[in-house]
């Protein structure tokens, strides 16, 4: 820390008087109060850690988290602190929760906590890296037809920025009988000269494919052996959907970076999000928004300069967020934790197995979502014949069952079994589609 530290300088400018003077018996006794510490025990004790609807069967969970005991605890306790006291409470525990935060997600990620930035969604996310991104003259931006409208747009604004050309690709010609090598194959034939960036979405939201990202980044690997420093491809992932659903390490991933919100599968606060890269591919993205980071805003107060620091050290954005949400974060990594990586995967394959093999069984239910895990993860997508999208969904929601359609040109009726949902709720859902045939 600085002799003119940020926290030295609030105090020395009357914007904080001091944690002895403003924080109160009252916001001490908040702060003191201990983080939960979650057991897992079994699906039922889990599930009852959410104050959902017991009258619904939730299959669009991934859409937006509702907020499980320990983080819903987390963001009450945080936010009756800053109530209270909101300038003494920031002022304890901006820095060493944000710390926390970083990382718990890195624990889990198995990455270290200065390569990962914080941000309010995957769309924020999105733009921050797609925003800044370092391209030169006659570089291009290589990415695919099945991607977000988020990803979409922050790589086509950046582009017409840059004036560097932004190219799509199909890869696979038919979700039917796409496989892994002709996904990997198809990426790696479109790779050109030119290529600096790829982006990919990891699990697709309009179908559930699920893309080997693991398989493409080494024949990326493969590609930029032969290219110098400044050439080499940097593959860019939204991972939203895979984040709190796959048993990866990013360290083994492969990728160059991850975007994603957590308050999703994650089951994070509401408004919270991550962006990490490598060390080596952090220099290609160039920060938008101004950071509050310590170190960055000490450096700035003492000489009006913000450079030298590691690259991640500037990404996280500044200004005053939720911080209720952003400092309950950790316990949302913690609660994955607790039940075990792996075991939270199976349990989500296996239900989305009963789900899409039951679907495939049905002679009026044409399936869009492939039924190996291989290639398909917590989302899956169908259509009923003679209802559209719309219809089935509205349906199932009339007979108590969430569902959702899928926000793109070509819609499909999605349901995204997950760690909420039991085998009795997936064989009631079915056995309501079933239904639809003859009613």
């Amino acid at each position: 820390m600085n002799d003119i530290g940020r926290r030295d300088f609030l105090v020395r400018t009357g914007l904080a008087l001091g944690t002895a003077v403003l924080a109160g018996a009252y916001s001490r006794a908040i702060a003191d109060q201990p983080p939960s510490r979650y057991r897992f025990t079994n699906w039922e004790h889990f599930r009852a850690q959410f104050p959902l609807s017991p009258q619904l069967i939730h299959l669009a969970g991934f859409f937006l988290a509702s907020h499980p005991t320990p983080v819903r605890e987390a963001i009450e306790r945080h936010r009756a602190g800053l109530d209270a006291d909101p300038i003494g409470y920031w002022y304890q525990h901006e820095e060493k929760q944000e710390a926390k935060v970083l990382q718990a997600a890195a624990d889990y990620l198995g990455v270290e906590p200065i390569d990962i930035a914080l941000t309010d969604s995957t769309t924020m996310g999105l733009g921050l890296l797609y925003g800044g991104l370092a391209l030169r003259t006659g570089q291009e931006i290589l990415t695919t037809t099945h991607d977000h409208y988020s990803t979409e747009t922050a790589l086509r604004l950046r582009a017409e920025r840059t004036g560097v050309s932004l190219r799509q690709i199909p890869l696979y010609r038919s979700i039917k009988t796409v496989s892994r090598d002709e996904l990997v194959d198809s990426l790696q034939k479109s790779i050109t000269p030119a290529t600096r960036i790829v982006a990919v979405t990891w699990v697709h939201s309009s179908t559930g494919l699920k893309l080997p990202i693991h398989e493409m980044a080494l024949a990326i690997r493969s590609i930029n052996r032969s290219r110098d420093e400044q050439n080499q491809i940097i593959f860019c992932v939204d991972g939203v959907h895979a984040l709190g659903v796959e048993d990866f390490r990013l360290s083994e991933l492969g990728c160059d970076f991850l975007v994603a919100g957590t308050h999703k599968w994650m089951f994070g606060p509401r408004g919270t999000g991550l962006v990490w890269g490598n060390p080596q591919a952090w220099p290609v993205a160039q920060p938008i928004i101004p950071t509050f980071n310590t170190q960055a805003f000490d450096q700035w107060l003492k000489n009006g300069s913000t450079h030298g620091l590691p690259q991640p050290t500037y990404m996280t954005p500044g200004g005053f967020h939720s911080f209720e949400h952003r400092w309950a974060l950790d316990e949302a990594f913690n609660l994955h934790q607790a039940i075990g990586k792996a075991q939270v995967t199976q349990r989500i394959y296996e239900l989305n197995q009963q789900l899409k093999q039951g679907l495939a069984a049905m002679p009026h239910v044409t399936l869009h979502t492939p039924v190996s895990q291989d290639l398909s993860a917590g989302i899956v997508c169908f259509e009923v014949a003679g209802m559209t999208p719309r219809q089935i969904v509205e349906k199932l929601r009339q007979r108590k069952i969430v569902g959702s359609v899928t926000p793109y040109a070509t819609q499909y009726a999605r349901l995204a079994p997950s760690l909420l949902n039991s085998p009795r709720e997936i064989e009631n859902t079915l056995r309501e589609i079933r239904n639809f045939h003859s009613s």
